[in-house]
């Protein structure tokens, strides 16, 4: 990584600095590439309360499901090398995969979340999830919810195992998603903070996460939402701050990263799948990945009965609304993760943000979200739309 310090950005800094002061964040990260160059690196706030350590810009975050579209890009990689089709059978890499009903799954159903197993497996514990094959082994045995290719069913947590081992049985090397990532994407954009799969020698730099999200018993959450994130292993600190956890290749949610890294990636495809000369993507694919997947008005059960605008890469599409506002247009392709981190990529402006926190919090309103709120001093500051 460039060692380049990014020019002053007093709004962005400002704006950052009165949303800790306010009480809205604690510790907060967000780093801005445009045309492929750093131009906002900002770190401030605390990053973790019970010991006063502060946020610098190598302090790590957990950014949850901002973990997906790395994995999807690994996937993305395999398809630009020929060792994967899209309209391609999950079973024709996975012969397993065929069972009880999931036969006809593709690719392609698995990239749009319409694969009909948003569910996690039967029995599974903290100990059970961070253990690669007993996941694979509970995934293949699903019946699925809905015919695959039929329904909008979000793959909260399943997503990562499902294409993590897609990757893993058409890799030469039959490398783990973790380590294809570090190899393949993390190291050519020489970003080294893109971990999925973390090293305990790099606990100490991890913020402390606060819950600020309102607390729902599970009666009153949507029962497909408690089946594809139950509670024993729902995206709450006290799951993801585990030692076993955080080691253990979790590839839809367990990512963790400075938004500087983070931010790299979402440069690398603003500018059609290259940065500073390194080619990830082809840039053919790369256009193809801002295109709404078929029938992306659905409401998903998964999701609140809410529609999620999902494009056929894998990315969610920018919009008005949270918690996408931040990514603004429906051109740019972007990820939220569970609290409210977000990392995003404008084609038409080559705009890339990572935003991240560790006061996780669930924004309802634009003026809730202050992923949006950072990512309009950023643009305000640069003089972008």
């Amino acid at each position: 990584m460039s060692t380049a310090a990014a020019p002053k950005t007093p709004l962005v800094e400002q704006t950052v600095r009165q949303l800790i002061d306010d009480g809205r964040e604690v510790g907060v990260q967000v780093a801005a590439y445009l045309d492929g160059k750093l131009v906002v690196d900002v770190a401030a706030g605390i990053a973790d309360p019970d010991t006063g350590r502060e946020v610098t810009g190598d302090t790590l975050f957990n950014m949850y499901s901002v973990t997906k579209p790395f994995a999807a890009t690994a996937l993305h990689i395999q398809v630009d090398r020929g060792l994967v089709d899209y309209d391609a059978k999950v079973a024709d890499y996975w012969p397993e995969y065929a069972a009880n009903g999931k036969e006809a799954t593709t690719v392609r159903d698995v990239l749009t979340h319409r694969a009909g197993i948003p569910q996690m497996p039967e029995g599974v514990t903290p100990e059970t999830m961070v253990d690669w094959d007993w996941m694979t082994k509970g995934i293949a045995a699903l019946t699925p919810l809905a015919p695959p290719g039929e329904k909008a069913l979000y793959l909260s947590m399943t997503f990562g195992w499902i294409v993590g081992e897609i990757v893993r049985r058409t890799d030469p090397q039959q490398r783990s998603i973790g380590r294809f990532i570090r190899d393949e994407i993390a190291a050519p954009l020489n970003a080294p903070d893109i971990w999925v799969g973390l090293p305990e020698d790099q606990f100490p730099r991890v913020a402390k996460q606060i819950e600020a999200r309102p607390s729902l018993p599970p009666e009153h959450l949507p029962p497909l939402y408690t089946a594809s994130m139950p509670p024993q292993v729902d995206l709450i600190p006290a799951v993801f701050e585990r030692t076993d956890v955080r080691k253990a290749e979790i590839a839809g949610v367990g990512g963790v990263f400075t938004a500087k890294s983070c931010a790299r990636f979402w440069a690398m495809l603003a500018q059609g799948g290259e940065l500073d000369g390194v080619r990830v993507l082809s840039e053919d694919l790369v256009r193809t990945f801002n295109t709404p997947r078929p029938m992306s008005d659905e409401p998903d059960p998964v999701m609140f009965g809410q529609p999620v605008p999902l494009g056929i890469a894998g990315f969610w599409l920018g919009g008005e609304q949270p918690p996408v506002a931040a990514a603004k247009h429906a051109r740019a392709i972007c990820h939220p993760g569970a609290g409210n981190s977000i990392g995003f990529a404008d084609p038409a402006t080559k705009l890339a943000v990572a935003f991240t926190h560790n006061r996780l919090q669930s924004p309802y309103t634009r003026d809730d979200d202050t992923a949006l709120i950072v990512a309009d001093a950023i643009r305000q500051e640069l003089g972008i739309d």
